[in-house]
């Protein structure tokens, strides 16, 4: 297992929670010779790439008017670099490595996991760049799948709700509570450890691809003013 992330201490303390089986690899992933250099690090460590979660975003909060005027591009192209170029550089380099993979069985040499959100089809205001962007996600993983069938490649997108983990750190509780609203079932929010099982489910069953699957609950974020 390679992890990827820029936050340099919380990578290496996960590095040291997993033990031999992990690698720790410090990148941004906007830089795509860095993630190309933290592929080759996986592959000098354990020999090859099978499968692959994109998971790196940030949320950039934007509105087309703002009480200073228009939207500011700048943070609309970094929420753009960070979230969809950046989940580019991850398959770009990935999927190349999974092409020398010897295949299965079934002709299969690895698995493309990305990370789309709900606001990809319910944003909120304020959310254009981040739902823009999630979208994206959603809308490249047919064609991707199609292109990559060739090479036994799959392709899916999860679009996860509300999970706990450290991004709602400083989320002040009654918005927590909120989210939690909205959920069906379990009235909670989601754990890591679940949507661990679900990659763990996509990648050991050969018959996900090209779909993306929405895993929150059953919730549906209403518009709000």
């Amino acid at each position: 297992m390679v992890l990827l992330d820029l936050n340099a201490g919380r990578g290496a303390a996960l590095e040291k929670e997993l033990g031999a089986r992990a690698l720790f690899v410090q990148t941004d992933i906007t830089d795509m010779d860095a993630v190309q250099r933290a592929v080759d690090a996986a592959l000098d460590r354990f020999g090859a790439v099978h499968a692959v979660v994109a998971a790196a975003a940030i949320p950039g909060p934007s509105k087309l008017i703002t009480r200073n005027g228009p939207i500011d591009m700048g943070k609309f192209d970094n929420v753009m670099k960070v979230n969809v170029y950046g989940t580019l550089h991850v398959m770009r380099a990935a999927v190349q490595s999974m092409l020398k993979n010897a295949p299965n069985e079934d002709g299969e040499r690895g698995v493309v996991i990305n990370v789309a959100s709900g606001a990809a089809y319910e944003g909120q205001i304020g959310q254009i760049a981040y739902s823009a962007s999630k979208a994206a996600l959603v809308g490249m993983t047919m064609p991707l799948a199609r292109e990559l069938a060739a090479h036994g490649v799959r392709v899916m997108t999860i679009a996860p709700g509300a999970f706990d983990t450290p991004i709602y750190e400083n989320v002040p509780s009654e918005v927590k509570a909120g989210m939690v609203d909205l959920v069906l079932f379990p009235k909670r929010l989601g754990k890591p450890s679940e949507f661990a099982l679900f990659v763990e489910e996509i990648i050991r069953n050969p018959l996900h691809n090209g779909r993306t699957y929405r895993f929150d609950g059953g919730a549906i974020l209403p518009a709000k003013s």
